[in-house]
């Protein structure tokens, strides 16, 4: 196995524009992804997202904003310690790429460098492995919150 690149789609039964808003802004994202978000939305800025109770084993991830082209592409460095500045080689490049598709949107999301970390084989693929599972489990919640955000915005 490579432990390169993870990518899944999904469509999205909400505009573009709806949808930037879902993967891109920490009041959206965190209806879907991390249970907390703080960081502005603009290319060059940094934050952290957390998951779970961070007294009880959760834990919070540097986060910093590279590429921001609404409402076509949003992307994001993640996963080097809280404070320090996101660079290849000590944090992975998740990027969400929106297309219209018939009546809503096909997002595209892939999630790069984990080759480029420098860790060991097994901790490359335990972490690689739970990482497949992090997305497998959140990407599915995406299409149905944007769509209750888009019924809302239409209501």
């Amino acid at each position: 196995m490579e432990f390169a690149t993870i990518e899944r789609e999904v469509f999205v039964e909400a505009s573009p524009e709806i949808v930037f808003e879902v993967v891109s802004s920490p009041e959206h994202i965190k209806g879907w992804w991390p249970d907390e978000a703080d960081y502005e939305a603009t290319a060059g800025a940094t934050g952290t997202i957390s998951f779970g109770d961070l007294s009880d084993g959760g834990h919070i991830a540097g986060f910093t904003v590279i590429d921001v082209r609404p409402p076509h592409l949003f992307s994001f460095r993640w996963t080097q310690p809280a404070g320090v500045l996101a660079v290849e080689g000590n944090s992975l490049l998740v990027t969400f790429s929106l297309s219209p598709s018939g009546h809503g949107t096909l997002v595209k999301m892939s999630e790069t460098g984990f080759r480029e970390m420098g860790w060991e084989v097994a901790v490359l693929e335990e972490t690689y492995n739970d990482h497949i599972s992090g997305w497998d489990f959140y990407m599915p919640r995406l299409a149905p919150y944007a769509a209750g955000i888009s019924a809302k915005a239409h209501a």
